[in-house]
């Protein structure tokens, strides 16, 4: 009798045990779809492209989103600098006068730096160049229409949204130029000012093994600016960039709006940081060997 019974309850358990397998496996197969449907909505809805997209070529050259983009903020600043520029007066007006005190506090500012108001004066247009160029193109970011007029390309991973206009600034090419452009200014301003022998006698020191090794680092930290210059802004751009796309695909409505101005802020302070930095690399390019 005990037997029986234990026999029927191992058939009662296993009964048990494969209604709960089928009931599993039923639930599994039910939410399976579910999340790769959700997964395919979220892959098709957020497309982050590291590389501008081309557009077109012209004579073999490519032409990017973010070249065009580009072209839009030299033709923005060239027409403001033209408007403001072609009524200039004896007696200032308030616009003229703001431009005015501007510049004079900046010309002051280089001058101090440099210790050299000459120099300055040289190196102001670059440096103005600089900030202006970056800080259009970061602001220029959150316009609207900078990103979100385009065309629809079939692939085989689907529909990707290609934008006419892209940030200037989240293209590394765009980036690493302006690096280049700043490291061979700072350098053809050093050979210039203490002339090319005691400017490579910086990093080729021979007096002494310490001094041979401390001008080596000097070397490559030298050639490090290309890296630092343009991975910091690229990096600082893109993120935040990609950051508020994220929050605009799950709180499109009010979440991004606090997002915008805080980069707002960042474009700020990355234009003045690549500007300053290309202000102080020129002072240490002209400081003596000691």
């Amino acid at each position: 009798m005990r037997a029986l019974l234990r026999e029927r309850g191992i058939e009662k358990n296993c009964m048990t045990a494969s209604e709960t397998t089928l009931t599993i496996e039923h639930t599994a197969s039910e939410i399976a779809p579910v999340v790769e449907a959700a997964v395919e909505s979220t892959e098709s809805s957020i497309h982050i492209s590291l590389a501008a997209e081309q557009l077109g070529t012209f004579l073999s050259i490519p032409i990017t989103n973010t070249l065009i983009t580009s072209w839009a903020v030299m033709l923005i600043l060239a027409l403001i600098a033209f408007f403001v520029g072609r009524n200039l007066k004896m007696i200032p007006g308030r616009v003229q006068t703001l431009f005015e005190e501007m510049v004079s506090f900046i010309l002051g500012y280089m001058g101090e730096v440099l210790e050299d108001n000459k120099l300055a004066r040289k190196l102001f247009p670059l440096i103005t160049t600089f900030f202006l160029f970056i800080f259009a193109s970061n602001l220029l970011e959150f316009t609207p229409g900078i990103g979100s007029f385009g065309f629809i390309e079939m692939t085989s991973h689907g529909e990707i949204f290609t934008p006419i206009l892209r940030s200037v600034n989240t293209d590394l090419n765009v980036t690493l130029a302006l690096a280049v452009i700043a490291f061979i200014a700072i350098e053809t301003i050093g050979i210039t000012t203490l002339g090319a022998l005691k400017y490579a006698g910086k990093f080729f020191n021979f007096s002494s093994p310490i001094g041979f090794l401390v001008g080596i680092i000097e070397f490559f930290s030298e050639i490090a600016r290309l890296i630092s210059f343009s991975f910091r802004l690229f990096g600082n751009i893109l993120a935040g960039e990609i950051l508020i796309v994220v929050i605009m695909s799950f709180v499109p409505y009010l979440a991004p709006v606090p997002m915008m101005l805080f980069e707002v802020f960042v474009g700020l302070i990355q234009a003045a940081i690549f500007a300053l930095l290309t202000l102080f690399f020129v002072k240490i390019a002209i400081t003596e060997p000691h």
